[in-house]
């Protein structure tokens, strides 16, 4: 037994010192060398002169062993070849989720690799207040300037980026920031904008969340449940404002109250206003003019003078209110509040036997021969923007999250509000308003 036990210990001391050997030769044959490390353990590749431990373990390993021994060769080898296919090796990163906080210890130690755990994630925490980082968002009294170079001298003016409007950042030069905003890619003064950290709260301020529906008729409910009371009712492509978002439901804002719709039934979007270049300045603009001298135009000719009656109660006609020395908005509020009292009817288009507030609006206006669309998210988009309820002249259009109304003047609106209420008047800032609208 001495003997054999003798030759073994001879043998593990000349492979030992072949090993070291072999180590110092590869170290010195590159300067290139790295670590490889696989996908379970670790291996490290030496160079063009590695030799595994299990080479040097066939010749301790018994008979017995062989088999095992050639096919731990087999794969050692297999690993050698793969690595001195190149001259330059490079880090292999395993799966964090496939190897144990020690292995990943190890790794790191081994290699200066930043390896996170299985228990990290990879993921920004808040992926949308990263994106809102890029944003550039304007605040300023008006507009400010977007020009096509640097330079308030050189730069030539292509558009417009309006207060808290927002762009998306390129670049840095001198005090100006590149951006991307609409089709409008240019410059403008940094000392009108923020972007970067100052940019996330902000955004989340003039951005709007917006929860457009698909569906027919979709129910709005006290809680997020399908067992929860039906507040109200909206139509299809009407679009609500998102006042919470969470699983399988967002909390919106109706005239109703505060409720909740499924995800399965919206489409969730969040609203920025962007620059506009001036091309497409002059192209609305005049759209606009066109639109309101068609407006007005047909209004003049609408002459019908007969009232209409619904049992008792007669109502005068548009053309009624239409005079040389008022406008043609005031005409259309003092129409529209001989209605007040008359029922909501969702879905509704008549003035004295229900509409909804779309309805009433749509009905208001085409009896002044304009056509308007019945949903109080198109609404948004009719006429032209007047610049807050600050600015709003009678016969303005105001629209809110899921609703919309009618200006009056001093503060006021008429609208057919709910199916308790009926067509009313109430304060116009009673909610957030979204837009006001303007058609003659």
């Amino acid at each position: 037994m001495r003997k054999p036990f003798v030759q073994l210990a001879a043998m593990t001391m000349v492979a030992a010192m072949t090993f070291t050997n072999y180590s110092i030769d590869a170290f010195a044959s590159s300067n290139k060398v790295t670590s490889v490390l696989p996908q379970a353990g670790i291996t490290y590749a030496l160079g063009s002169n590695q030799v595994s431990l299990s080479n040097l373990q066939e010749t301790v390993e018994t008979e017995k062993a062989e088999a095992e021994a050639a096919s731990s060769t087999s794969k050692s080898e297999a690993t050698i070849e793969a690595v001195n296919s190149s001259d330059t090796v490079t880090n292999v990163t395993p799966l964090a989720s496939t190897v144990t906080d020690s292995i990943l210890s190890d790794i790191q130690n081994a290699t200066g690799a930043i390896v996170p755990s299985s228990e990290e994630s990879t993921e920004p925490e808040n992926p949308e207040d990263e994106l809102f980082k890029t944003l550039v968002i304007a605040q300023v009294h008006d507009y400010v300037n977007v020009r096509d170079l640097p330079s308030e001298e050189d730069g030539e003016i292509i558009g417009k980026l309006y207060d808290k409007s927002v762009g998306t950042y390129i670049s840095e030069e001198n005090g100006w920031y590149k951006i991307q905003s609409g089709s409008v890619e240019g410059y403008v003064k940094a000392e009108y904008c923020v972007t970067g950290d100052d940019a996330v709260e902000l955004a989340k301020q003039v951005g709007t969340r917006i929860a457009t529906v698909t569906t027919t008729t979709l129910k709005v409910r006290g809680g997020a449940s399908l067992d929860a009371e039906v507040l109200g009712l909206v139509p299809i492509e009407d679009q609500l404002v998102v006042e919470e978002e969470l699983e399988g439901w967002v909390k919106v804002s109706i005239e109703e109250g505060d409720g909740y719709v499924s995800m399965d039934y919206v489409t969730l979007s969040t609203e920025f206003v962007k620059a506009e270049s001036k091309a497409e300045e002059e192209a609305r603009l005049a759209k606009e003019r066109a639109a309101r001298e068609a407006a007005n135009k047909a209004a003049k000719s609408n002459s019908s003078k007969s009232g209409s009656s619904s049992g008792s109660k007669s109502y005068n006609s548009a053309g009624s209110y239409t005079t040389a020395t008022s406008s043609i908005g005031s005409a259309v509020a003092q129409f529209a509040q001989q209605f007040v009292g008359n029922p909501y009817v969702y879905g509704g288009t008549s003035l004295t036997n229900g509409a909804d507030c779309s309805g009433f609006v749509m009905s208001v206006y085409s009896n002044f021969g304009v056509s308007l669309p019945h949903s109080s998210g198109a609404d948004r988009s009719v006429g032209a923007a007047v610049d807050g309820l600050a600015n709003a002249q009678p016969g303005d259009i105001v629209c809110y999250s899921g609703h919309v109304a009618i200006y009056i003047g001093n503060g006021q609106i008429v609208h057919a509000s709910t199916a308790k209420t009926g067509i009313k008047i109430s304060n116009a800032d009673y909610r957030k308003i979204l837009a006001v609208r303007r058609i003659f």
